[in-house]
């Protein structure tokens, strides 16, 4: 695996920004979240004149081999499907995108489908889905390498385009099973704690769900052990993750090495962006947790790294929409420390 050069950010200029943030015209602190996300964003940037210009969101897509086991009520085929429907701009995400001004990239990391020949779609295909981890890992060290350089590959574009500001979604039946088993395994919370209904299964469906995953990690622990500090992050992103979960990681990893800001979005991008910080624990300084899903475990996952999202809708879409959505707040605290006058300038009595 390729090295990062992420460091925590630098707080040299917290003062300086806590102060022109304190000296706007209003109450002290009377702007509340606006106040923090402003913070973090100055912190990501080192500026006191942060950006959100040219915001970029990444749609991966890939299939799971695990799909096979039952462990979603949505087919294979929906997929490739949806990939072709986005090209359309028929998509949650189309449509947020348009909303919100971001230049979409549909990428094919891993579809089981050949997709080569649709206009609209980055063909960045490591293979056509995973491998079944109940069986054997998800992808070998070789494709795990390759599929991270897409990530890196992909926020890099992006930010030649002068992009600060990056969202990420996926597209892939059945990622809500690796990402429930990263979750157990990073957080050291009971697997049964971290399943749910992924797109609908019913309570029968659930128990066959836990069934199958558990039976993977038994067989996951039988040759890797349980001591998971001994094994290190890397074995158990590369033996369960898909390949749009990787990518995820790779993107995430690369934009806070170059400090631009990253939007989480829900369970998979959380369970990714908890994967990415096991790696670089630093790389969590880059990122804004944007919304709390239905999925059941999205609440426990979040306490796991402490982070505090900006939404909580019900969502559970996927696609990056609940990163999406909340951009707009994001928005907002950036026009806050930009654009608002001070107590001096507007020839305020500074009260406090």
């Amino acid at each position: 695996m390729r090295t990062f050069n992420i460091h925590s950010t630098d707080h040299s200029l917290l003062s300086a920004i806590q102060d022109k943030i304190d000296n706007l015209n209003k109450p002290k602190g009377s702007l509340g979240r606006l106040e923090e996300v402003a913070m973090q964003v100055c912190l990501i940037q080192q500026t006191l004149s942060p950006s959100v210009a040219h915001p970029c969101h990444l749609l991966l897509g890939g299939d799971h081999g695990i799909e096979r086991e039952g462990v979603s009520i949505s087919p294979r085929e929906v997929t490739y499907q949806q990939m072709i429907n986005f090209t359309r701009g028929g998509g949650g995400v189309n449509m947020f995108c348009r909303q919100h001004g971001f230049r979409l990239r549909i990428v094919d990391v891993g579809v089981d489908y050949d997709l080569s020949a649709v206009s609209g779609i980055i063909n960045r295909k490591i293979a056509r889905g995973t491998g079944n981890f109940l069986y054997e890992p998800a992808m070998s060290e070789e494709e795990f390498d390759r599929t991270l350089s897409v990530g890196i590959d992909l926020a890099d574009a992006c930010i030649a385009e002068g992009c600060r500001i990056l969202s990420i979604g996926e597209m892939g039946i059945g990622n809500t099973s690796p990402s429930s088993i990263w979750m157990s395994l990073f957080g050291n919370i009971p697997l049964k704690d971290c399943i749910g209904a992924g797109a609908g299964l019913d309570n029968e469906g659930v128990r066959h769900k836990y069934d199958v995953l558990s039976r993977a990690m038994e067989r996951y622990h039988a040759v890797y052990g349980k001591d998971e500090t001994s094994v290190g992050p890397v074995t158990p992103i590369r033996y369960f993750g898909g390949f749009e979960m990787v990518a995820a990681i790779g993107a995430m990893l690369r934009a806070a090495e170059r400090h631009v800001v990253v939007l989480i979005d829900g369970f998979i991008m959380t369970a990714c962006a908890l994967a990415a910080i096991r790696l670089y624990p630093a790389s969590q300084d880059y990122m804004i947790f944007t919304h709390c899903g239905d999925e059941r475990g999205h609440r426990m996952m979040l306490d796991i790294v402490d982070a505090k999202p900006l939404l909580n809708l019900g969502l559970r879409l996927g696609e990056g929409t609940g990163a999406l959505c909340a951009f707009p707040i994001i928005d907002s605290a950036v026009r806050m420390v930009n654009e608002m006058n001070n107590f001096e300038n507007a020839n305020i009595t500074k009260y406090f």
